[in-house]
């Protein structure tokens, strides 16, 4: 893959495939005009964690969708790449094209879950969550190819079942009377069939009594009562759930490009504000001060409970390390035991303290603790240990 160069083409351009390999990068016009409108307005800013962050923040208070083109084109090596690895390494029916699609779908929720306070770097993020909503996306679309409606209604949990018929645009009312149709249908069909993948349909007599359940029920547990219905009402309201199930789990993806709906001409993209940089000095000031007392307060938060949870013993021998600054042969002169017992026990202490520090590096700004990052990591907690026992008062 050809990489790109400069902010402009960052933000602007999309893969294009051949065969599922990477073809060459696709400018969109409307994405370019705008990244060389903010770069007129704002030169000096030639960093793409920079940029991204601004159009997150765009995004964030106004919804913008060009913000999300952006993004998603920002986006476009990790998801191709990550696609890739799991279209060779899991073979099934689908392929490189069919995984980048599945993952850029996901944009929308990939800038939800992010939280740029805790962290900056969204490909690091967006990487790890590609690669969990395709694994998903394939999982389901596999189990929903390979049964049948019956046997995809006894599988399907009430949660699903309700975000996909909301998924369809039902209303309340009718959402209600179909997952109550369905707890019936549950209730009443057969589930010991050991081949429930392939289930079919119910006789008649089965029908019936799901129907008269359903009927009963209806009265109390609907706060809109529908009218009395009959199987064969039932039967399509089943069949109704289990093609908005299919539609949930394996959704016809819609490119930017495509025609708006009704119009001959136009599509997507022309919805894009031109200009959308009227935000730009505020964030600028906002940014990084933010981003920063945000995450020394967390930080600041779990050394200290650490520190607590700490014996006595171990917060004196850090108290008279760094804030009398004695060294480690005074240290040891002081408790008449050896030097190299004090740095091993003062090691073992800080490594401690470094684990709480590198769980909450990895919880909370998603970064992997690599040795790079666990060494700068080590930097942090000894600059934060002389500054924290600079302020308070000795114990010893």
């Amino acid at each position: 893959m050809q990489s790109r160069q400069g902010i402009i083409e960052i933000f602007s351009t999309f893969v294009q495939l051949d065969a599922d390999r990477f073809a060459a990068w696709v400018t969109d016009t409307k994405l370019r005009r705008s990244m060389k409108q903010c770069l007129e307005k704002s030169p000096q800013q030639q960093s793409d964690r920079f940029w991204v962050l601004y159009w997150y923040k765009i995004w964030q208070i106004q919804s913008s969708p060009l913000a999300v083109a952006h993004i998603s084109a920002y986006l476009q090596e990790v998801c191709y790449w990550v696609a890739r690895k799991i279209a060779l390494n899991f073979p099934s029916q689908f392929s490189v094209a069919d995984c980048f699609q599945i993952a850029i779908s996901y944009i929308h929720k990939i800038l939800k879950n992010f939280n740029p306070e805790y962290s900056t770097n969204l490909k690091s993020y967006a990487e790890f969550a590609f690669e969990g909503y395709i694994k998903d996306s394939l999982r389901l679309v596999r189990e929903a190819h390979i049964c049948t409606d019956r046997a995809l209604l006894h599988k399907i949990s009430r949660k699903r079942l309700v975000n996909s018929l909301e998924n369809a645009g039902f209303n309340d009312r009718i959402i209600n009377s179909y997952v109550l149709a369905w707890e019936c249908f549950k209730e009443l069909y057969a589930t010991d069939n050991q081949t429930i993948r392939q289930m079919g349909k119910p006789d008649t007599a089965t029908w019936q009594e799901i129907t008269n359940l359903y009927n009963r029920q209806r009265l109390n547990q609907l706060s809109s009562p529908t009218p009395a219905v009959t199987p064969q009402t039932l039967e399509e309201w089943l069949s109704v759930c289990a093609k908005a199930v299919r539609d949930f789990l394996y959704p016809k993806f819609v490119s930017v490009d495509a025609p708006m709906n009704g119009q001959e001409t136009g599509n997507l993209l022309d919805t894009i504000p031109a200009d959308q940089t009227s935000l730009l000095t505020e964030i600028i000031l906002q940014e990084e001060a933010a981003t920063r007392k945000k995450q020394q307060a967390e930080l600041n938060t779990i050394l200290l409970n650490a520190l607590a949870a700490l014996d006595i013993q171990s917060q004196n021998l850090l108290q008279v390390y760094y804030d009398k600054k004695l060294t480690q042969q005074q240290i040891a002169g002081q408790l008449e035991i050896k030097q190299y017992t004090v740095s091993r026990h003062l090691s073992n202490i800080k490594r401690s303290l470094l684990i709480n520090l590198t769980q909450w590096s990895v919880n909370t700004l998603h970064i992997s603790p690599t040795p790079v990052v666990v060494d700068s990591m080590s930097k942090t907690l000894e600059e934060w240990l002389k500054i924290h026992f600079s302020h308070v008062n000795p114990h010893v």
